[in-house]
């Protein structure tokens, strides 16, 4: 990668408590250049993986997900949130260190045996993406890889992952 997509995400100090060093990657969508790096760097990683679809946790994995099944020329699959997706949906329950949450899928969103990306901003603890690619096997999907943008290390997210395979384009 030619462009150092460091530069593009700004530190935010005591964001959203105290303590927290929130990585802000607005300036990196905000600059096409940078933008257009990020997704062409995941796009030539998975040009020759035979993908049938990029899925996307919401929300900001649809920022990347969503350019990237394009440039790929696959489809784009959404993971959400509960009672957001209209037709008939399985579902996984996580645990988070403050209580739990909840993702959904459509249950017809993809084939058994597809192969896919899913793909997220930020690998911090690893609860969320972990949660995803649960319930992508529900669905008898292969994930080939968890992408991000950006992991943090010191988080553990990566060991949360297991022998998933996963990439990061940038870490701290």
């Amino acid at each position: 990668m030619s462009l150092d997509l460091t530069q593009f995400v700004r530190n935010i100090p005591d964001f959203p408590i105290p303590g927290i060093q929130f990585k802000d990657i607005t300036p990196l969508l905000g600059n096409a250049a940078a933008f257009d790096a990020a997704i062409d760097h995941f796009a030539q990683r998975y040009a020759n993986q035979q993908l049938q679809a990029i899925v996307g946790i919401e929300s900001r994995g649809f920022i990347f997900g969503a350019p990237l099944a394009l440039r790929l020329g696959i489809g784009f699959v959404p993971i959400r949130k509960p009672g957001k997706l209209p037709a008939q949906t399985i579902g996984v329950d996580y645990s988070l260190e403050y209580g739990t949450n909840r993702l959904e899928i459509h249950h017809d969103a993809l084939q058994a045996g597809a192969r896919v990306v899913v793909i997220d901003d930020l690998l911090a603890t690893g609860g969320t993406v972990v949660a995803a690619c649960d319930l992508l096997n529900q669905l008898g999907a292969e994930v080939v890889e968890a992408a991000f943008l950006i992991e943090l290390t010191f988080l553990g997210g990566g060991e949360k992952l297991g022998d998933r395979p996963y990439y990061a384009q940038i870490q701290y």
